[in-house]
This record gives C-alpha cells, structure tokens and sequence, in this order.
C-alpha cells in the first residue's frame, strides 16, 4: 500500500535501550564485580523495584560507573516515550534530542541505539502521532503460538 505509514512501537524502543544497557552491563561486569546482580533492576521499571533493587539502584546511581550512565539514558528514553504520547507536537524535538545524547555517550550500544533511532526517526514520530501501537498485533500473534503448542501430539 502506497500511502501505509511505517509506524514503530514503543514497547520496541524501550526494548533496544534496555539491549543496550545490558551490553554496558555486560562489559563492566567483568572489572567491577559490584555490579553483579544489578541485571533486573536494570532493566526493570523503577516502579516495579523490590527493596534489594532499590539498595542497587541507589548505589548504582551515585557511583561513576558506565552502567549508572546507560541506565539514566535508558530512563531518559522511557521518559521521553511517556511524554511524546501525551504531546505528539513535541515527539520530535524530543526525540531528537535524546539521540543526540546518546551519540555523545561515549557509551557504543548507545551510539548504535542512536544511530538506530536516527534511521527509523519518522516511523517512530509517526507512531506517537498517531497514536498506533502493535500490541493488538503481538497479542494475536501470541495466542496463535499458544494454540499451535497446545495442539502438539493431537492427532486427527
């Protein structure tokens, strides 16, 4: 279809922040043994921290580490998501801004995430102002997979 608009979901765009965050993770890990067990928190929306999580998380946002910076983007991200689907206008700037961060992060996965975003920048400006979402799409998908598994060894 010719005048289809290529739209990209948010749920994907926190999905590549959170990648990226877990490679700095990853490669930090290794020199700083503190950090272990900080994977979930992470990742994971602070609302949804449990007490220990919340200790990490704290450590973590006052020391100097690579992994403190790739988590205040991924946050920075997430935030920028919330409030471009209540002011699709500003989508854009928004946007645009966060990928400019991200290049300067000295940080690889985020510059990669950036150069990502840069690419596909007006599919995504196009999903808050529309206001589409695939989750419906995803759904199905998933209840289709349920099914098939369901009917493994059922024979006719």
């Amino acid at each position: 279809m010719p005048q289809a608009k290529l739209c990209f979901d948010r749920f994907h765009l926190i999905k590549l922040a959170n990648a990226a965050v877990d490679a700095v993770r990853r490669s930090e890990v290794k020199t700083e043994p503190d950090l272990r067990g900080t994977r979930w928190a992470t990742l994971k929306d602070a609302r949804d921290w449990t007490v220990p999580q919340i200790n990490d998380m704290h450590w973590l946002q006052r020391s100097r580490l690579k992994t403190a910076r790739a988590w205040r983007l991924k946050e920075a991200l997430r935030d920028i998501v919330e409030q471009a689907a209540r002011v699709p206008e500003q989508a854009q700037t928004m946007v645009t801004g966060w990928i400019s961060w991200a290049r300067r992060s000295r940080l690889e996965p985020f510059k990669r995430l950036g150069a990502t975003l840069k690419t596909h920048l007006a599919g995504i400006v196009q999903s808050f102002t529309l206001g589409l979402s695939n989750g419906t799409a995803e759904s199905i998908n998933a209840q289709v997979a349920a099914a098939i598994v369901r009917a493994r060894g059922f024979r006719t």
